[in-house]
């Protein structure tokens, strides 16, 4: 039996501006909500929940402590595997998202390219390439698993 643990259902992301993310994630993802309220939106991604939450609400989730702020830095990164990071980088500049690096070939096997939505969140593309470096293994980074070929 897989352990309930294993699968991630939902990711709350807080934002400062909700009508903004929204826009964001409607344009780059295609992503539509399934739920929104005056300070959420929950949107679909295959099987995970993608919920923007308003910063001045997330306290009530995450009490005792306190959101960071968008300046803390980056303290994670999601990555979408892809079949074609040019073009997907081709589309996001069509969409007026600015890259931040990439596309670039990694030493691990992987072509990546990073981004990040209004709220500061990072996000990565990656494809496989099958080149890596001698001992490097084929992942978008070396601590995190191949994506299925």
């Amino acid at each position: 039996m897989t352990s309930p643990l294993k699968r991630v259902s939902a990711i709350s992301l807080f934002v400062d501006d909700l009508a903004a993310a929204k826009a964001f994630y409607r344009s780059v993802f295609d992503a539509e909500p399934v739920f929104e309220d005056e300070v959420s939106a929950a949107l679909e991604f295959d099987n995970l929940i993608v919920n923007l939450l308003c910063v001045g609400s997330a306290g009530e989730i995450i009490e005792p402590h306190a959101p960071g702020g968008r300046d803390a830095g980056s303290r994670f990164q999601f990555s979408v595997w892809v079949e074609d990071v040019d073009a997907v980088c081709r589309r996001l500049r069509e969409r007026g998202v600015a890259l931040l690096a990439g596309p670039k070939d990694r030493p691990w096997g992987m072509r990546t390219a990073n981004f990040v939505d209004p709220a500061g969140h990072s996000w990565e593309v990656a494809q496989k390439t099958g080149t890596r470096a001698t001992g490097a293994a084929i992942s978008p980074s070396p601590r995190i698993p191949a994506p299925p070929s």
